[in-house]
């Protein structure tokens, strides 16, 4: 499994590459960049992950509070990310799209499923939506239980995202009050957005709606 991760996010020696969550370094040894951060949360581990990985820096931290805009423009980051924070993680990470080359992160299924669904599909979310106006998302491949120790009780996969080169501004606090009302046709969950001018049909739902679609009820909320 670790080969086929490698295989997929291909490190060089000239990357700037950020690890998040690397634990006892299972995925770190293979990453041979010359400039390599890796953030670890557990004490313990941190200090052991700068011995056995001295050419590293290690910063001892919580990913969902790191600013990774310290970082420079390109760099990649790559992690096995916490499944029970993976979704605020990945909404923290997308602020920094604009500096990144592409993230290759291992996930929950669902979670992947949900960051990859196509709108109108059960999946399909305020995660999608938030994610695919600034990322091109591909789903690698899935990872089975035995890969892990100890075995977790959920199905995990692989995702790579590369930032558009185009991102699309939606307005935050807009899609996050369509999806809590996603069941609601888009009149009565967004009751002050003006429809007509965003060329959109009220009578839809939420989860009916594209990336592009929401970037233009944001654009015509803003006027």
């Amino acid at each position: 499994m670790l080969e086929k991760l490698v295989a997929a996010i291909q490190p060089a020696a000239s990357d700037f590459m950020v690890e998040i969550g690397p634990g006892e370094g299972a995925l770190t040894r293979y990453l041979k960049a010359d400039q390599l951060h890796l953030i670890e949360l557990d004490r313990d581990l941190a200090a052991r992950l700068q011995t056995d990985f001295p050419g590293a820096t290690v910063h001892l931290g919580d990913a969902l509070d790191f600013d990774f805009a310290q970082f420079p423009a390109g760099m990649r980051i790559v992690g096995n990310l916490p499944y029970n924070v993976s979704t605020p993680l990945l909404f923290h990470l997308a602020r920094f799209a604009p500096q990144v080359r592409d993230m290759h992160f291992m996930l929950q299924l669902e979670v992947v499923d949900r960051m990859v669904a196509a709108p109108s599909t059960p999946a399909y979310g305020r995660l999608s939506v938030a994610l695919q106006a600034r990322f091109a998302m591909k789903k690698l491949f899935k990872v089975a239980k035995g890969a892990f120790r100890p075995p977790p009780k959920v199905e995990s996969a692989v995702v790579r995202m590369e930032p558009l080169d185009w991102q699309l501004p939606i307005d935050e606090d807009l899609l996050r009050r369509a999806f809590s009302a996603r069941r609601k046709t888009l009149r009565n969950a967004l009751p002050e957005v003006d429809f007509e001018a965003a060329g959109i049909d009220p009578k839809l739902r939420p989860e009916n709606l594209s990336p592009e679609d929401y970037a233009r009820l944001s654009m015509s909320s803003m006027l």
